[in-house]
């Protein structure tokens, strides 16, 4: 029997094991940074492997499994285990038994999925040279991200790291199937705080105040269009607002405003430029229109780039693995992940896996009814697993 009918029948022999894993993890989620109970069940699973595991960053998990012909190429796998503070809806036996607390955005199966990885290649170490590092990352859903911790902590060192490798379940991609974009993929992500101070009062006498809505107001347009107006059209950006917040009534201007957003791009020296126009601009709307205004910026993660060389090889790789059909080409997503601190260490891909109902139309990301097609474990430790072999003997 060849590689790729192996790993197939591997998968297939676990897949009913690892849905039970994933399962698990839905039930018994846990938010970014205290994965305490998700690290240490990850830690059991790995143990009655044979795997050697650590903690690390608190609830960060690396393991190595080492291939049985000896030292070689170190290639990382790395899934996200945390959790959102969404109250699960669904109706499933697996919903979340925590109350507010979600595995929203798929990461109990990207933890399932690297467990069950890991039961293959460790089945097959005696038949490779070279390590497979494991890395199991807290806290991707907020800043500063589990990933700086993790790389910190040595995850890409002790041997050196040739190679990392993630992938995010998506439900709009149908089941079986997976998406790689080459070159620039997903944005980098900065979180704007903007205070807008004036003088408030009675909405009827409008002469007698410094009004902090209308200079929000204009804030809130004007920098709409820096963005469109200074921007590179071939770059692609965004800054949205979601928080505005007023509180005075119908007839009282507020003494102040709070404006909340975020600012998403693709070229680094770009999303440097800006920030610092959007800090200027904002203040000297404010000063012109009478107000005070305080700019606070929260940088958070970089973009990501998947080097286009490295993209086309675990392409090719995975077209043979799942046929040409299965392997699609996917546009830049405005989304950010943490995991863009992982490609600025060493080379690396990063990539999407369908999982798509087949009987009904797909819930997005970060909503209370998300849930994927299990299906698609089986094919996420197939690809997985396949993508390792090929290129520990490149």
């Amino acid at each position: 029997m060849n590689l790729k009918d192996t790993i197939r029948q591997m998968a297939a022999e676990i897949s009913s094991d690892i849905i039970n894993i994933r399962r698990h993890l839905h039930r018994h989620p846990e938010l970014s940074f205290h994965e305490f109970e998700t690290s240490v069940f990850v830690c059991q699973k790995l143990e009655e492997l044979d795997i050697p595991c650590q903690l690390v960053a608190e609830t960060g998990v690396l393991a190595t499994i080492h291939g049985g012909l000896g030292p070689g190429r170190v290639i990382a796998l790395r899934a996200d285990m945390d959790a959102l503070a969404i109250d699960d809806q669904k109706t499933t036996d697996y919903r979340s038994q925590n109350r507010g607390v979600m595995h929203a955005c798929g990461h109990d199966a990207h933890t399932a999925i690297l467990l069950g990885v890991a039961r293959i290649l460790k089945n097959l170490a005696p038949t490779f040279r070279g390590d497979v590092r494991l890395i199991f990352q807290p806290a991707e859903e907020i800043m500063p991200g589990g990933a700086v911790d993790m790389i910190r902590e040595g995850a890409l060192n002790n041997p050196e790291v040739g190679l990392v490798i993630g992938q995010h379940v998506a439900p709009h991609l149908p089941v079986g199937t997976v998406a790689v974009r080459k070159g620039h993929f997903m944005a980098s992500m900065d979180e704007l705080s903007i205070r807008i101070k004036g003088k408030g009062g009675h909405g009827a006498e409008p002469h007698k105040l410094i009004d902090p809505v209308l200079a929000a107001s204009t804030i809130v347009v004007i920098l709409q269009q820096l963005i469109s107006r200074k921007n590179n059209p071939s770059v692609p950006s965004v800054l949205s607002f979601g928080r505005f917040v007023a509180n005075g009534t119908i007839n009282i201007v507020p003494d102040e405003v709070m404006l909340e957003g975020t600012f998403r791009s693709m070229d680094e020296r770009w999303r440097e430029s800006a920030l610092s126009q959007i800090r200027q601009m904002a203040t000297s709307i404010a000063i012109g229109l009478g107000c005070e205004c305080d700019v606070t910026i929260r940088n958070g993660y970089p973009s990501l780039i998947n080097p286009i060389a490295t993209a086309e090889k675990i392409s090719s790789d995975m077209k043979f693995f799942l046929g040409e059909e299965k392997v699609m080409d996917h546009p830049v997503w405005m989304a950010s992940e943490d995991f863009a601190y992982y490609t600025r260490e060493t080379d690396s891909l990063y990539y999407l896996l369908g999982v798509g109902m087949e009987d009904r139309e797909a819930v997005p990301l970060h909503t209370s009814l998300f849930d994927i097609n299990e299906k698609a474990i089986e094919t996420g430790m197939g690809v997985m697993a396949y993508i390792v072999l090929s290129n520990l003997e490149a």
